[in-house]
């Protein structure tokens, strides 16, 4: 296809966001006071997997942390906690063991270089798609998300291979090339963090036709890429669903560190958690209203895109809709936090083409969807933190405080995912693509054959 100024801008926008989230990514982990907290939680339960003691038993993996001798004398006793009590499945086993199976120093840089090149190689293969309906506002809104994603490198945030996976099994199935190369990319992508990426492999199972088809096949691999490493902890540690259930409440109890309530002591400030939890628990801090509360605000919105996505068949306009809607969906009626909505790269291509139809819906799905990367952006919360924090400490600068940080990112995702829900829908009741699309497709037909 010719390199026209527009995707060559494009571009150049998507390589200035790549350069910023690798420099900026690598500044923020050597600077850190903690920095790889999620790779750890995931790396020495796995080396104590390898010495056939129990990952999900804390004092197991404790024993095995500072054996090593790495972070362990520095650490705070959050710090500890947060990486000897594993909270993931046992699949995720799967991904880990082999990192697991190096020293800290070559396995974290690996990670590190696995995660920045994974993300940066998705965001090109949706800016790709994207640009053929609107290269520049494609490269704008992927390049501003990769700048905003620094604690993907800093934390050592498994979300970031995950959804990348993820998204680059999507581009492998809708383009309909490299099909086994996507399929194993989705089925460790659920290995790994099912509840990111379980609702778009849902949606291919759902939809139909060959994308069902892709959805099974992924299904199996994943089963014949998991099974060894859940048996093996089934041997290992016979009552680890007890223990990962045991170690979970303790994550998530009064005052815990993913507790969505005001008095957690870890899910405000960067990488905050961000399911509808959160702003509910400033109303009514009881876990029995809250999560009630999430769970019917957003069950009616699953059902509608669930029935529409069974009962029409897809298309490349359906397609991108569906996601754009259910990727921000899949943030809210449980635990996620800021780095798990990079998944919102799925958004992309569903703004960029309802931009290029014109009108008021291209206007409202580039502010929508604008609004929603800038809020989860790491520097934008950098900034909301560091301006609530000089606060005077008052009852009405707390309150402030409290809307400032909690409101913004759940409410903004909502707002994304009954948006293109509606646009999806709406997608749904005409039968024949409107002729500014259809004109706009057969110009860039033509202008790809000269």
């Amino acid at each position: 296809m010719v390199m026209t100024n527009a995707r060559r801008d494009g571009l150049y926008l998507l390589l200035m966001g790549s350069l910023t989230f690798m420099l900026l990514g690598a500044a923020w982990e050597n600077a850190a006071s903690a920095p790889l907290l999620d790779f750890r939680a995931l790396y020495y339960p796995a080396r104590c997997l390898l010495q056939h003691c129990d990952p999900y038993n804390a004092s197991d993996v404790l024993r095995v942390y500072q054996a090593e001798g790495v972070y362990g004398s520095l650490d705070t006793a959050k710090q500890r906690i947060m990486t000897t009590r594993y909270g993931y499945l046992p699949t995720a086993f799967s991904f880990t063991v082999p990192f697991a199976m190096l020293p800290w120093g070559p396995a974290h840089l690996l990670w590190m270089a696995l995660t920045i090149g994974s993300l940066i190689f998705a965001s090109y293969l949706i800016w790709h798609l994207g640009a053929n309906y609107a290269p520049i506002i494609s490269g704008f809104l992927i390049g501003f998300l990769l700048a905003n994603s620094e604690t993907l490198v800093m934390q050592g945030m498994c979300a970031g291979i995950a959804i990348s996976l993820c998204v680059v099994a999507v581009w492998c199935f809708f383009q309909e090339r490299f099909i086994a190369a996507g399929i194993l990319c989705l089925a460790v992508s659920l290995a790994v963090k099912p509840q990111d990426t379980g609702l778009v492999w849902l949606y291919f199972l759902l939809a139909g036709g060959v994308y069902r088809k892709r959805a099974l096949q992924t299904l199996v691999v994943a089963v014949a890429f998991c099974l060894p490493s859940v048996l093996w902890v089934w041997r290992v540690a016979p009552h680890w669903i007890q223990e990962l259930h045991s170690n979970i409440l303790a994550f998530s109890a009064h005052g815990g560190i993913n507790d969505p309530g005001p008095a957690s002591s870890g899910a405000h400030g960067l990488a905050m958690v961000i399911n509808l939890q959160e702003v509910i628990s400033v109303f009514r801090d009881d876990p029995r209203i809250y999560n009630l509360a999430s769970y019917l605000i957003c069950a009616p919105l699953l059902l509608v895109w669930m029935f529409a996505t069974l009962r029409f068949r897809p298309s490349p306009r359906r397609t991108w809709l569906a996601l754009a809607a259910i990727a921000p969906l899949t943030m809210l009626p449980f635990y996620h936090r800021q780095y798990d909505a990079k998944l919102l790269l799925l958004a992309v291509p569903a703004c960029a083409m309802l931009w290029a139809e014109g009108g008021l819906t291209g206007r409202l799905a580039l502010l929508v969807t604008a609004a929603g990367f800038v809020f989860n952006g790491d520097i934008f919360m950098a900034i909301v933190i560091s301006i609530t924090s000089h606060l005077p400490a008052t009852v009405l600068s707390g309150q402030i405080q409290a809307v400032a940080l909690v409101f913004p990112v759940p409410l903004i995702l909502l707002v994304m995912s009954v948006f293109y829900l509606w646009a999806y829908v709406r997608s749904c009741s005409v039968h024949a693509p409107s002729q500014t699309l259809l004109s706009h497709a057969v110009s860039l037909e033509i202008k790809g054959t000269e």
